[in-house]
C-alpha cells in the first residue's frame, strides 16, 4: 500500500472507531428502546470492625449469625459476678464466653450493678477487689469497659431502682481497672446518649477532670441509640469533638419497639439500622460498632426490642440491611419477616 493510499484512509477509520466507542460506551438499550436500569449498588465501606453484643450463646452458633462474618462481640456483666457465685450470672458469663471462644469471636466485657445489692454503688476498694477476682478468673479476656452506661442516671428494672456512678466514681472505677489489669485495653467510659446533649457532655467533661490528663482515655464508649433511632447526628458529633482518641459505638442499633417513644415498626427498624452505619462514617476516630441486640423479645410483652431477629431467630429487615453492609453486597439472600 502507498503512503498516499494509507493517508486517504485514516479519516475513515478514525470515524469508524468513534462510531464503535460510542456504541460501547453508551446506556445500556433494552429490546423495546428503553435504558436499562442500573442493578442495585453495594453498600459504601465503613472503616469500624463490626461485632453483636447480646447475652445470649446459643447466637453464635446460629447460621444467619455466622453469615455476617462478625469477629467481635459484648456482653454486660456484674462487677461482683466473682463474689456471689451461688447467682446464676456466673454460670451464664461462663457458657457465654465459652461459645465467644468456640466461634473464635473476641469478648468485650462491661462491668454493671451487682444483682444483689442493685442499690449501692460499690467503694472504689470494694470494686477493685472484685474486678481482680475476674481478671484471675478470665485471663483471656483482655476487652474491658469499667462500667456500662455510666452516665444513664436512676434506671429501673423488676421493681428496683439502679443509681448510676457519679462522673468522680467513674473516673475512679476507670482508675482502678486499669491499675489491676495493664495488660488489659480499657474503654475509658462509656455513654448513653440522649436529647439532652449538653448533659452527656458535662458528664464527660468532669469525669476527664476526675481523671486527669495524665490518665486520660484513649478509648471512648458510645450508645448513640438516640441519634441512630431520631436521625440525627448531633449527640455523636459532640462526642467526638470533645474527646480525643478512638471512639467505640459500644452499643448502638435499629429499634423495633421502645414502650412510650417507638411502636413496633420492623420498616422503620431497618432504616435506622441504616442510618446506624451512616453515622459510623462520621469520622475514622469511629473504629468499633457494637449492633445491640441479635434477637428480640416477644413484641406484645417486651419494653425494649432491637433484635435482627425475632424470638424465633428469624431475620427481620434490619438484619438484611446488616448483611448488606457487612458482607459489601448489593443483595440480601434471606427471606425476612414482616410486622
Amino acid at each position: 500500500m502507498t503512503h498516499a493510499r494509507a493517508g486517504a484512509l485514516i479519516p475513515i477509520v478514525l470515524i469508524a472507531l468513534v462510531g464503535a466507542l460510542a456504541l460501547t460506551a453508551g446506556p445500556a438499550i433494552g429490546a423495546g428502546g428503553h435504558q436499562a436500569k442500573a442493578g442495585p449498588k453495594a453498600p459504601a465501606p465503613i472503616s469500624a470492625t463490626v461485632g453483636i453484643g447480646d447475652d445470649s450463646p446459643g447466637m453464635f452458633s446460629n447460621s444467619d449469625f455466622k453469615a455476617l462474618h462478625t469477629r467481635i462481640s459484648r456482653y454486660v456483666t456484674p462487677y461482683d459476678v466473682m463474689v456471689h457465685p451461688n447467682i446464676d450470672a456466673l454460670g451464664r458469663l461462663r457458657e457465654w464466653l465459652n461459645a465467644a471462644s468456640r466461634a473464635h469471636i473476641q469478648p468485650l466485657i462491661a462491668f454493671y450493678h451487682s444483682n444483689v445489692t442493685p442499690k449501692r454503688m460499690p467503694s472504689v476498694s470494694t470494686y477493685s477487689s472484685d474486678v481482680k477476682r475476674f481478671l484471675r478468673a478470665f485471663p483471656q479476656v483482655r476487652l474491658l469497659q469499667p462500667w456500662d452506661e455510666a452516665n444513664r442516671g436512676s434506671v429501673y428494672e423488676k421493681g428496683d431502682s439502679y443509681t448510676s456512678p457519679s462522673a468522680k466514681q467513674s473516673a475512679q472505677y476507670y482508675l482502678a481497672l486499669s491499675s489491676a489489669c495493664g495488660r488489659c485495653t480499657i474503654v475509658g467510659l462509656d455513654v448513653l446518649d440522649s436529647t439532652d446533649v449538653p448533659a452527656t457532655i458535662g458528664y464527660i467533661n468532669q469525669f476527664k477532670k476526675d481523671v486527669g490528663r495524665k490518665h486520660m482515655p484513649r478509648i471512648w464508649g458510645l450508645h448513640n441509640y438516640s441519634d441512630t433511632n431520631r436521625f440525627y447526628d448531633r449527640g455523636t458529633k459532640a462526642v467526638l469533638a470533645d474527646t480525643t482518641g478512638q471512639v467505640w459505638l459500644t452499643e448502638t442499633g435499629g429499634i423495633a419497639k421502645l414502650s412510650g417513644d417507638f411502636p413496633f415498626n420492623l420498616a422503620r427498624q431497618a432504616k435506622a439500622t441504616a442510618y446506624m452505619f451512616t453515622l459510623s462514617r462520621l469520622s475514622k476516630r469511629i473504629t468499633r460498632l457494637y449492633i445491640y441486640q441479635w434477637a428480640g423479645g416477644v413484641a406484645k410483652h417486651e419494653a425494649f426490642d432491637a433484635g435482627l431477629a425475632d424470638i424465633h431467630g428469624k431475620p427481620r429487615p434490619a438484619y438484611c440491611v446488616a448483611y448488606e453492609q457487612l458482607r459489601r453486597t448489593a443483595k440480601c439472600p434471606y427471606k425476612t419477616v414482616k410486622d
